[in-house]
């Protein structure tokens, strides 16, 4: 939320309300309201998902220290065959079904195995030697599940998931607009530029701050911004349709972006298993308590066949869904790019098909490279030390911005930067809405709704108007 410091006398391109000025675009002081207003909108948000977002940057390390008690074991014999262990893990789940089996990832770990019973999917840690059942918990109540949902959808499902979205989309109307207060016009040095002035006096530090931490970290932010959008509900499903339009769908894509979809049995954004496409959830995408018994004749054959590969972990065996009588095998490997899905022959366990990640439509590699660089999980520690600068930058941002609306507010007002008196009219502004419109639905949503309370009723409050610095109704009320 940048909020230009106006004690320091800025160049008189951005201060000065002259007729010349107020007929050119983006006027300064117009953008600088919007940004404030978006910044309102849009602070919570980010400070919430820039806090779940580093935790996420550390998902596999989390669940590998919350399950290392199944790994490392004492083995001192021979182990039992997959069959036999997904048995125990049926046997300790009276009526439940077989989801799917993950191929320990060392000699020494407990088998994976999840099962459903009445709806829920348990993940259950099966001694491979003796059998016993160590563990299990469901699917949904893992401790990164949880941060899934509150980083995707604040715990409330896909209305939380339109929210996040909202958010998001203003949050990408926040940083252009930061970048255009930022743009140097008249800079005398790289002090405020790409380095904040220290000893100008507390305000000029904040501003600076504000403003130099954004234009350092604000092309990371719209790349994680943009490349969450798919997961989003509304979003999703409008990229889906315009897809569908171009000719470009295809039957199965790899993320899922509903609420009903991010469930552990039938794949899950971020989480990245399951047969049904989504981010998570190991299993069949059709698999249910009514469902019959998949057989598991071959599944021993079918889990050498998968070991066989040296596919990167974490590495599934799944049963047939609706689309096909085969079975699955599948890394599912955070580093997307290097996943692989096989077709297994139910009676043979042999590869009767291979999809390889350049197999898939250029779309869904685009998608596939961004979720895995939005993860942190692309390119390394590299990969997620920028992530982490980029939450943590966001949160400066954040808390610098409040900051500097506090220094700057009036007693009796909200503070916002007041409207210009002749606002300018321009084709090319009006494009850039349409354009920002089409491309982010919810925010033009929004963006009517916030201009439509303000005609209709906050600028005909006097109270109301003056708090929030609105032209009053005698005043001609306008985007600026």
């Amino acid at each position: 939320m940048s909020v230009p410091d106006q004690t320091k006398t800025p160049a008189p391109k951005e201060s000065s309300d002259t007729s010349t000025n107020t007929r050119t675009w983006p006027h300064y002081r117009s953008v600088w309201r919007w940004h404030f207003y978006a910044g309102l909108i849009c602070v919570p948000f980010v400070i919430v998902l820039s806090l779940t977002g580093c935790v996420y940057l550390f998902k596999p390390q989390i669940e590998a220290w919350t399950e290392r008690h199944y790994d490392g074991l004492q083995i001192s014999g021979a182990v039992k065959p997959p069959a036999a262990q997904i048995e125990a893990a049926i046997t300790a789940f009276p009526g439940s079904q077989f989801s799917s089996y993950e191929l320990p990832a060392e000699s020494t770990s407990a088998a994976r195995i999840l099962v459903r019973q009445k709806g829920v999917v348990h993940r259950t840690f099966v001694h491979p030697e003796t059998l016993q059942v160590l563990g299990s918990i469901p699917e949904d109540d893992r401790i990164m599940r949880f941060f899934f949902r509150l980083h995707g959808e604040l715990l409330m499902g896909d209305r939380g998931s339109n929210i996040v979205e909202t958010a998001a989309c203003w949050t990408i109307v926040l940083v252009l607009s930061g970048l255009f207060l930022w743009w140097p016009r008249n800079a005398r040095g790289a002090g405020g530029v790409l380095y904040p002035h220290f000893f100008n006096g507390s305000k000029i530090f904040w501003r600076d701050l504000h403003a130099v931490v954004g234009m350092w970290i604000s092309f990371l932010a719209l790349f994680l911004l943009l490349t969450g959008l798919p997961w989003a509900k509304f979003w999703g499903d409008y990229f889906k349709q315009v897809r569908r339009i171009t000719g470009t769908a295809v039957v199965q894509q790899d993320w899922a972006n509903s609420s009903a979809g991010k469930v552990s049995g039938g794949g899950t954004s971020h989480e990245g298993h399951g047969s049904s496409g989504g981010h998570g959830g190991h299993g069949s995408s059709t698999s249910s308590d009514s469902a019959p018994a998949p057989d598991l004749t071959a599944i021993n054959s079918m889990v050498a066949t998968m070991a066989a590969l040296h596919l990167e972990a974490p590495v599934s065996v799944s049963p047939p869904g609706k689309r096909s009588p085969n079975w699955t095998g599948k890394s599912d490997t955070p580093n997307r790019p290097r996943r692989v899905t096989v077709d297994l022959d139910p009676k043979t366990g042999e590869v009767l098909s291979r999809q390889n990640f350049s197999d898939r439509h250029w779309i869904d590699r685009a998608v596939g490279f961004g979720v895995a660089a939005h993860e942190g999980q692309l390119f390394g520690w590299l990969n997620v030390a920028l992530g982490l600068l980029t939450a943590l930058g966001l949160i400066l941002l954040s808390v610098s911005g409040i900051v500097l609306w506090w220094k700057r507010r009036d007693q009796g007002v909200l503070g916002a930067p007041r409207p210009i008196d002749q606002p300018p009219y321009s084709l090319s502004f009006l494009g850039i809405v349409l354009f920002l419109g089409l491309c982010f639905p919810l925010f033009a949503t929004t963006l009517a709704a916030v201009l439509l309370l303000e005609w209709l009723v906050l600028c005909r409050i006097p109270f109301a108007a003056r708090w929030l610095g609105l032209k009053t109704a005698a005043a001609t009320t306008s985007i600026s």
